[in-house]
């Protein structure tokens, strides 16, 4: 069936049901006739919206591609006899799963990375089954930030509250100008690092990362960048032309949780990379 031809029936639909109500056909015409050309333009503006959608779902083909030549890539160096079945609720919810991310690379390589891990026995049993769908949930953004998770190394941020400065039992605290500020977005090339606040907070809900209350690094210097950037200063400032409230820099950590360790071990270091003895 063309296009025109699902318009035209589309709105021979929506005329036939206004034209079955029992009301004045005077009235009736005239309204059914305004819907029926909406309705051909909202249709086929959806129709022009979708179409770059539609055109990076992945099909059989695509996926069947890449399984054979980049899971086979990862897992060439693997001996044969390590080379196992997968787990059919870690590679049916994968394979599925790339229909709809297989166009992100970054996401696309988490993939194929986990599907060369639940069929090697050496690595299989850390391949866990919530791994697909944490992949599913996270941004290409994301992805970059959980490529920093790979390494040993502190991941500083801070928030900038306006406190009042006379603390009452009506006014107690103060108001957050600046959530969880962090360079981590900018470290990894993220493509809107303005954004990085949300991201962490997606991290922490998925379980890969946590931002302990009353935890902070003691380093010296290690806060000194964060503190002195342009967006911290302003809100520092932004504080300041309010009366009766001033500046405090809290100063936290975020830190990657177990199951972020196992699944940047098992999603994120290129299987290919990984330095396993053979057998099992």
């Amino acid at each position: 069936m063309t296009e025109d031809n699902k318009i035209r029936d589309a709105a021979d639909a929506v005329k036939g049901i206004l034209q079955a109500v029992p009301v004045d056909q005077d009235v009736v015409q005239p309204t059914a006739k305004e819907v029926g050309a909406a309705l051909q333009t909202v249709v086929r503006t959806i129709h022009i919206a979708l179409a770059p959608v539609s055109a990076l779902v992945w099909g059989y083909d695509l996926i069947r591609e890449f399984v054979l030549n980049r899971v086979a890539e990862k897992l060439k160096d693997v001996p044969i006899e390590d080379i196992s079945i997968p787990r059919p609720n870690v590679a049916g919810p994968a394979l599925e799963a790339l229909k709809y991310t297989g166009h992100e690379e970054t996401l696309r390589e988490m993939y194929a990375n986990l599907l060369a891990a639940s069929m090697d026995k050496r690595t299989a049993s850390g391949a866990h089954p919530a791994f697909v769908e944490i992949i599913r949930q996270l941004t290409p953004d994301e992805a970059r930030i959980i490529k920093l998770f790979t390494q040993d190394r502190p991941f500083p941020l801070l928030s900038v509250m306006g406190m009042h400065k006379v603390q009452t039992h009506t006014q107690v605290g103060g108001y957050e100008m600046l959530t969880n500020f962090s360079l981590v977005g900018y470290e990894a090339g993220c493509e809107f690092p303005h954004l990085t606040p949300a991201y962490l907070d997606n991290l922490c809900r998925l379980g890969l990362a946590e931002i302990p209350e009353m935890w902070v690094y003691t380093a010296p210097g290690l806060y000194d960048a964060l503190e002195n950037h342009p967006y911290v200063v302003a809100a520092k400032q932004s504080v300041e032309t309010h009366e009766g409230l001033v500046p405090e820099i809290q100063r936290k950590g975020l830190r990657v949780t177990e199951l972020g360790r196992q699944f940047c071990r098992i999603c994120v270091v290129p299987h290919e990379e990984k330095d396993l003895p053979s057998g099992h």
